[in-house]
């Protein structure tokens, strides 16, 4: 392919994407980041990259990460031992601590660094604990009938919707750490990045929530990239459990996906940050690259 011939390439693709661009500019989109994305500067950086376009032509985009690898390196030379149950970081006083300034003064301002200072675009921290109240997570154990207690692990109730539209409206991304305040003792809680993403997508009612991972989306075949389902409709959810196409830790995300759009969000979508700038083929191309849940008709 020569110059030309690749310039030409290029302007095509920046004219299929006006439609998409026309119609969801003023859009609200949470965007959640978690997985090996994290872990890797240059997937990192092209995703980033990829919300600062989204920015740039008008889409009000809501940042949310997680930050587990991190925590975990943070705890294992602070001495402390990780104690996960039933797939929680069951969260002490000692480990709060370590998850606040992780979470926060790590993870968080290095995405700052990243929006502002190499893609140009205003970013601000908007910490979980600045917006979501949250209840203590106990659960019972299905074997025993014992109670299940996490520590500082909590469910958001309310999400401070103000906080964030204000900085939405103002062209700012907020860059969301996944923490809460407990509504009884008003201490801090470590949230699942992913619950903080669904609360923050319902109570706003965004035109779409992205979950980023290390996973292409939903496959009927988990060792088979090819057979991605590229969109699944609530109607089909049921079946596919049924036939163990949405098992294991498929299983919490594609329920936070249903909760998501039975509460008002018009599109939930599943994309693999690895690949290089799948979130804007995800959200700028007719076919995408990921999975679409939505409605059914």
């Amino acid at each position: 392919m020569t110059a030309m011939e690749q310039c030409i390439a290029k302007a095509n693709v920046l004219i299929e994407a006006v439609p998409y661009i026309q119609e969801f500019r003023g859009s609200l989109v949470v965007v959640k980041v978690g997985g090996s994305v994290m872990e890797s500067p240059e997937n990192l950086r092209r995703l980033m990259s990829d919300v600062a376009f989204m920015r740039t032509v008008g889409i009000k985009v809501i940042l949310v990460h997680g930050g587990g690898k991190a925590i975990s390196r943070a705890m294992a030379a602070a001495g402390i031992a990780p104690n996960f149950v039933r797939g929680l970081r069951v969260t002490d006083e000692r480990t709060i601590e370590v998850v606040e300034q992780v979470i926060k003064h790590e993870v968080n301002a290095a995405i700052l660094r990243l929006l502002n200072d190499n893609f140009h675009v205003l970013a601000r921290p908007l910490h979980g604990d600045w917006v979501l109240t949250v209840r203590k997570e106990t659960g019972v154990d299905p074997e025993t009938g014992a109670t299940l207690d996490w520590g500082f692990v909590g469910a958001p109730t309310a999400v401070n919707v103000f906080a964030v539209t204000q900085m939405t409206d103002a062209g700012v991304i907020p860059v969301v750490t996944p923490l809460g305040l407990g509504e009884e003792d008003g201490k801090l809680y470590n949230v699942n990045a992913d619950v903080a993403a669904v609360a923050l997508a319902k109570a706003l009612r965004v035109r779409k929530l992205v979950f980023i991972s290390d996973v292409p989306g939903l496959l009927r075949d988990v060792g088979d990239p090819t057979s991605l389902i590229s969109t699944l409709r609530l109607g089909n959810v049921r079946r596919l459990k049924e036939e163990g196409v949405i098992s294991g830790g498929m299983l919490p995300k594609i329920d936070s996906c249903v909760e998501a759009i039975e509460a008002g969000v018009q599109r939930v979508h599943l994309v693999d940050g690895r690949m290089p700038h799948s979130l804007l083929l995800e959200i700028f191309t007719k076919q995408g690259v990921g999975t679409e849940i939505k409605a059914d008709e």
